[in-house]
Formats: C-alpha cells, sequence, structure tokens
C-alpha cells in the first residue's frame, strides 16, 4: 500500500511535479524533459495504470481517498493528501476532479518498429501535421481508438499527446493507441510507402478524389494523413503523398475541423472485422 502523506505547504517540493499545471508552455517543455505526464480524475488515472504507465505519486484530497482505495493500495509511490484550497495553490486551478497523478513516460518506438510485422498486422493509422490544440490532438486520438486506427504517427510540431488537455479529452484513449513521432517531416512518408502503406491526405485539391472513391479502391494498408487546424498540410506533404481525399460538404461548408474530419476518415475506411 502506498503510504498516505498530508502536505499543507504548497512549496513543499515533493509537489513539484503539479506546479503551474496551466501554463502550458511550461508544461510543454518540462514534462518531456523530465519524463513525466499528468494523469488526471479517477477514470484517466485507472487507464494510465491499466495501460501499463508506472505512477510517480498522486496528489488528492481527503474525499477522494476511498474512492482512490484500490489505486492506491497498489501503488508503490506516495500519496500526498491536500486540501482542495492547497491543490489550488499549486497546480493554478481548481482540481474538479479531485484527483491527479503523476506518471512516468515510456520511451517511444521508431516507426519502424511500431509498424514491424511481429507487432501485428497494422493497416490503419493517422498521420498528424503540427496539431497545436490539445483538445483536437485528444479528440483525434479517442476517435482512433474508437473507429480502428492502430497506430499513431506525428510530426515534429505537433502537441504532445500526454499533455494533461489532451489527455482527458481522449479519455485516456492516447493510452491505448500506440503512436510515436517522425523524425523528419515530410520525408518520413518515404518510411510509410517502404511498409507498403498508401499515404491519403485529407485536403481541397484539384487532384483530390472523394472519400468514397478512395474508399471504393479498398487498398489493405492505408495512412491518412491530417493537417493542421488553421493552414491544412504543408506543400511538402500534399506533393508527398498518394492521394488527395476530400469529404463532400454540402450548405457551402468546405471543410471540418479536424477532430470531426478524422472521425468521418477512419470510419469511411475502417477494416470490417467479418
Amino acid at each position: 500500500m502506498a503510504e498516505l502523506i498530508t502536505v499543507d505547504d504548497p512549496d513543499d517540493p515533493r509537489l513539484g511535479d503539479y506546479t503551474g499545471l496551466t501554463d502550458v508552455e511550461l508544461r510543454r517543455r518540462r514534462e518531456p524533459a523530465e519524463g513525466l505526464f499528468i494523469a488526471e480524475g479517477e477514470k484517466v488515472i485507472r487507464r494510465a495504470g491499466n495501460a501499463g504507465y508506472a505512477m510517480r505519486s498522486m496528489l488528492l484530497s481527503a474525499k477522494w481517498i476511498d474512492v482512490m482505495g484500490d489505486v492506491i493500495d497498489e501503488a508503490a509511490a506516495p500519496v500526498y493528501v491536500v486540501t482542495p484550497a492547497l491543490a489550488e495553490r499549486v497546480t493554478g486551478y481548481h482540481v474538479h476532479r479531485g484527483a491527479l497523478a503523476s506518471m512516468q513516460r515510456r520511451p517511444l518506438p521508431d516507426v519502424a518498429t511500431l509498424l514491424a510485422p511481429e507487432q501485428g498486422s497494422v493497416r490503419r493509422i493517422a498521420v498528424f501535421e503540427d496539431i497545436v490544440d490539445h483538445a483536437n490532438l485528444g479528440a483525434a486520438f479517442r476517435n482512433a481508438a474508437a473507429l480502428g486506427v492502430e497506430a499513431v504517427l506525428l510530426t515534429p510540431r505537433c502537441a504532445d499527446p500526454l499533455y494533461r488537455r489532451a489527455v482527458k479529452v481522449s479519455m485516456g484513449s492516447v493510452f491505448h493507441v500506440p503512436w510515436t513521432r517522425l523524425t523528419s517531416w515530410p520525408q518520413d512518408l518515404a518510411l510509410l510507402r517502404e511498409a507498403g502503406f498508401t499515404t491519403a491526405a485529407l485536403c481541397l485539391s484539384d487532384r483530390s478524389i472523394t472519400l468514397d472513391e478512395l474508399v471504393a479502391r479498398r487498398y489493405e494498408k492505408l495512412a491518412l494523413v491530417f493537417g493542421t487546424e488553421g493552414d491544412g498540410l504543408t506543400p511538402g506533404a500534399l506533393a508527398g503523398a498518394d492521394a488527395h481525399v476530400r469529404i463532400p460538404m454540402d450548405a457551402g461548408v468546405d471543410s471540418l475541423n479536424v477532430a470531426a474530419a478524422s472521425a468521418v476518415a477512419f470510419y469511411a475506411t475502417r477494416i470490417d472485422p467479418a
């Protein structure tokens, strides 16, 4: 059973993992460098643990001790018990869900390992280029988990899927979809081609086919590529893709939010289990 430690000083260094959680730029730099991420809320903490992430510590208000009792019993990390007011002073916001955990990151696999045959038959993957909004990225991961996407690749400038906001929006789905970062973009599109994938860029261009047309081609291994929220895919990504694909729109709408577009595309191209 983890040790329960009551803390009443917001400057206690043992709470360092939880300081300034609302400072996005600080946390984006700090968390990957220190090899940690923050799981917020009972369900997300449980899902992180079930996915095999090791706990560094937990921060709870007293009323959550019984709720998280089984997690506390199995944890080998300290559990810091604080008042809601102190939690707010440390984190910078009112912790509505009452429970936070600092979890240890795992090393990311390289692309070849993620797509290797020994990892199973990976046939549907998503590539996200420069998506910087954590909520959009979290929603896209949740879509991927729900709709049969077997791996996700992120370009170097993409947001961190393990940032607290992304994890929360994904409802912990980021823990269950294998993912990694590409190191050279868009040159790494060649790695997908070498692995047998057809790359389909979701975009509006003169050469775009409809999503229905893409589905009708019945590609065995397909990588769907999505661009950033504002400008869409970069010219280099568009030039390197095997196909350009659009989702037909009505009512004068030219595009969907990237998370919504990913859900439509994932559903349309999902592999029929039958």
